[in-house]
C-alpha cells in the first residue's frame, strides 16, 4: 500500500480552517487536528501537564486537575519568555502525537490542520500547504462574532500569528474564502480532485 502523503491545512483565526477541514473531512479523508493534539499533550496524568503546573505554580490548574487554559494563556501573553518556554515544552510532544496519528491514515493522503503549521514548524511534518486566506477586516469580524470576544483580543491573536505574507511563502495552494459556504464547498471538492491525482503530494 503506498503511504498516504501529508497536507498541512493552515490559515488564520477566522479564515475558515475548520469549515474546510470539516468538508474534506466528510469527502473521506483522514484528519489530525493540531489543537486536538495540543489538548490531548496537556491531559492530567500526562507529563507536560506537571511540568506546567510546576514552572507557572497551581494558579494555571482547575480545581478538577485539568489545566486553566484562560490563566495559562494569560501568562504567556504578557510575557515572550513564559511563551517561548511552553512552546520549547509542548512543540516537540505535540509533534510526536501529531506523527502518531498521521501514521494511521488510510485515505490516499491525510491531512494536519494546524493554526500555528508555519510558526511550529509542523510544516515539516508535511508534502504540501494550503492555506486559507481571508481579508483580515473578515477574520475580526468572524472571530469577534464566534467567540463573543472584543476586536482587542482577536488583534492581540493576530500579531503573534505568522503574517499572511510569511504565510504565503510556505503555501502551494491558496484558498481565499471570502464568499458563501456552498462556493467553499465547490473549491474544496475541486482541491479534493486534484489532490487525488497526486503522488507525495506534487504534480
Amino acid at each position: 500500500m503506498i503511504k498516504p502523503w501529508i497536507l498541512g491545512l493552515t490559515g488564520g483565526i477566522g479564515s475558515g480552517k475548520s469549515a474546510v477541514a470539516a468538508h474534506f473531512s466528510q469527502l473521506g479523508v483522514h484528519l489530525v487536528d493540531a489543537d486536538h493534539a495540543a489538548r490531548w499533550v496537556v491531559e492530567p496524568g500526562r507529563p507536560a501537564l506537571a511540568q506546567i503546573a510546576e514552572h507557572f505554580g497551581d494558579g494555571v490548574l482547575q480545581a478538577d486537575g485539568q489545566l486553566d487554559r484562560a490563566a495559562l494563556r494569560q501568562r504567556i501573553f504578557e510575557n515572550p519568555e513564559e511563551r517561548r518556554w511552553l512552546e520549547g515544552l509542548l512543540h516537540p510532544l505535540i509533534g510526536q502525537e501529531i506523527s502518531q496519528y498521521l501514521a494511521k491514515a488510510e485515505s490516499p493522503y491525510a491531512i494536519l490542520v494546524s493554526p500555528l503549521l508555519i510558526e511550529s514548524g509542523q510544516h515539516r511534518l508535511t508534502q504540501r500547504v494550503l492555506l486559507i486566506d481571508a481579508p483580515e477586516t473578515v477574520q475580526v469580524q468572524r472571530t469577534m462574532q464566534r467567540d463573543n470576544v472584543p476586536e482587542a483580543q482577536v488583534q492581540a491573536i493576530l500579531k503573534v500569528q505568522a503574517s499572511r505574507e510569511e504565510r504565503l511563502k510556505y503555501a502551494h495552494d491558496v484558498l481565499l474564502n471570502d464568499r458563501d459556504l456552498g462556493w467553499l464547498h465547490a473549491e474544496v471538492e475541486r482541491l479534493h480532485n486534484f489532490y487525488l491525482t497526486l503522488r507525495g503530494g506534487q504534480p
